[in-house]
């Protein structure tokens, strides 16, 4: 028996599909070309993974990952960047005074999965789950800026940045976003890899305008970045 194939047709092909969408958002015609798999059968086994939440879709009707694989993770203990992410936002948040948080793309849309607030004064609130744009902020910058030419050129053309500023941000590391997002507020945010290398995240924090400056990477890039490379050599330490 093919070692891939555990000998349950229907189940192989489902992970399959699982496994391609691993490498971002694939439309149904992708689907097909990535796993070989007939275009029916793609479809209708795409649908019922869509129904489970294992599969969802992007704003352009795409298939992306859904939320019950993280689920599942985090309750198995096996989602070691969110262990390790409470403690990390937390110092990040105290060293920087500002509230601090984690973002993962989830297709158009970005998803804050873990937060430390800031104790006291005006702050910038963003809840766990929720879904922010991907057309602005440092931490969609961060996010976008190492995916390939072709990835890129599509997710500038509405975006509140532009290729350049991406071009920018891989070359120092960070982003910054000054109203970007929401009017009189700014963001520094570095990225998080996986073991292979992948951006997998992007840390943030943010905070009034009026309190970071129109530069705030000037004065939080250091502890940013610090923070977002600790939580990779995290990840590399379990690999």
């Amino acid at each position: 028996m093919d070692k891939k194939n555990s000998g349950v047709g229907v189940l192989d092909k489902a992970v399959s599909i699982l496994a391609a969408l691993e490498a971002g958002p694939h439309s149904l015609a992708e689907l097909v070309t990535s796993t070989g798999i007939a275009r029916p059968t793609a479809h209708r086994l795409a649908v019922a993974l869509e129904h489970h939440r294992l599969v969802t879709r992007d704003l352009s009707g795409r298939f992306v990952l859904g939320v019950r694989s993280s689920e599942l993770a985090a309750a198995a203990g096996e989602d070691r960047l969110l262990a390790a992410a409470a403690p990390a936002l937390a110092a990040l948040r105290d060293a920087t005074g500002e509230s601090a948080q984690l973002y993962r793309r989830q297709g158009d849309l970005r998803i804050c999965v873990a937060v430390a607030e800031r104790l006291s004064g005006l702050r910038d609130s963003v809840p766990v789950g929720a879904s922010l744009t991907m057309q602005a902020g440092s931490a969609a910058q961060i996010l976008m800026a190492w995916e390939d030419s072709e990835k890129i050129h599509r997710g500038v053309k509405n975006a509140r940045f532009t290729a350049a500023h991406l071009a920018a941000d891989r070359r120092r590391g960070w982003a910054q976003s000054i109203g970007e997002r929401e009017a009189g507020v700014a963001s520094v945010s570095a990225p998080v890899r996986s073991p292979n290398g992948k951006v997998i995240a992007a840390v943030s924090i943010s905070g009034p305008i009026e309190r970071l400056g129109r530069q705030p990477g000037r004065i939080h890039a250091a502890a940013v970045v610090a923070t977002a490379q600790r939580l990779t050599d995290h990840l590399k330490q379990g690999k």
